[in-house]
């Protein structure tokens, strides 16, 4: 009888154990992390002094699918590349300064190659030169050679001006050291990163032509087709924006003059 007992014990750790592992395993499954595309772009996604990954999007993105469950790995892209990337799954959102109501070089509207997420700030592109340039309207630009990111919509932007020598980089920063080094007459980036780079440190030297300026553009999460997090991220950008959350990253990184906290009018 002691004998029988003891199987059974037995037995029943065995099952327990065997349980307590299924279960182990369900949860490490369940997991979910989603990868956030992004290029280095002060500041939206950038590193600080101690190389960590920092900015308005990386931290709006992380409280986003923080709340949402998601664990968030952020992988950095080339920008012309973000389609391929978003539709081989190499990523799953591309959340990084990216201009929604605008169309490629190939003149489709970007809206009809991915799924947008509610616009969540305001931006231009903006036309960059040396201060000693003396380049004040559209033709003092034209014989000049003018740099913008590949597959951009400042690449677009710099192509409606006439007349003008087009050399695409691969960064926007790479742009303005372009128009600082000289090798270049000027340089179309956003907005929001001119005002973060121009007139310091390697840029000191460099202005925005203010009068040459787009007209507003504005930032979107890109998603896939059909994507079920189109409609998630939407909902919780509402709540961060309702309960004050994206005022405050906001005016962290100094954007609260361009980002958007009432999503109402978009959410009809």
């Amino acid at each position: 009888m002691k004998k029988l007992s003891a199987i059974i014990l037995c037995l029943v750790m065995v099952l327990s154990f065997a349980a307590c592992s299924a279960k182990d395993s369900t949860s490490d499954v369940d997991k979910k992390t989603v990868v956030v595309g992004y290029t280095i772009y002060e500041p939206m996604n950038y590193q600080d002094e101690n190389g960590e990954l920092v900015g308005f999007d990386t931290e709006l993105a992380q409280k986003v699918f923080g709340n949402l469950g998601y664990e968030v790995s952020f992988k950095e892209i080339q920008w012309e590349n973000k389609y391929t990337d978003l539709a081989s799954g190499t990523i799953d959102c591309i959340w990084n300064g990216f201009t929604c109501n605008a169309a490629d070089e190939d003149g489709v509207q970007r809206s009809e190659k991915v799924d947008f997420s509610y616009n969540y700030m305001e931006n231009r592109q903006v036309v960059v030169v040396d201060k000693d340039s003396k380049i004040a309207t559209a033709d003092d630009l034209k014989g000049k050679v003018g740099v913008a990111e590949d597959g951009s919509a400042g690449q677009t932007y710099a192509n409606s001006f006439s007349d003008i020598v087009y050399k695409g980089v691969t960064k926007q920063t790479d742009g303005l050291l372009e128009v600082s080094s000289k090798t270049a007459g000027f340089a179309v980036v956003d907005a929001q990163l001119a005002k973060s780079y121009c007139g310091k440190g390697d840029y000191a030297n460099l202005m925005i032509v203010e009068d040459l300026s787009s007209d507003v553009e504005y930032y979107a999460v890109g998603f896939e087709k059909g994507s079920e997090l189109t409609a998630k991220v939407n909902a919780e950008l509402e709540k961060l924006g309702s309960d004050g959350t994206i005022k405050a990253l906001a005016e962290k990184y100094g954007v609260e003059n361009t980002a958007i906290t009432d999503f109402s009018d978009q959410a009809k």
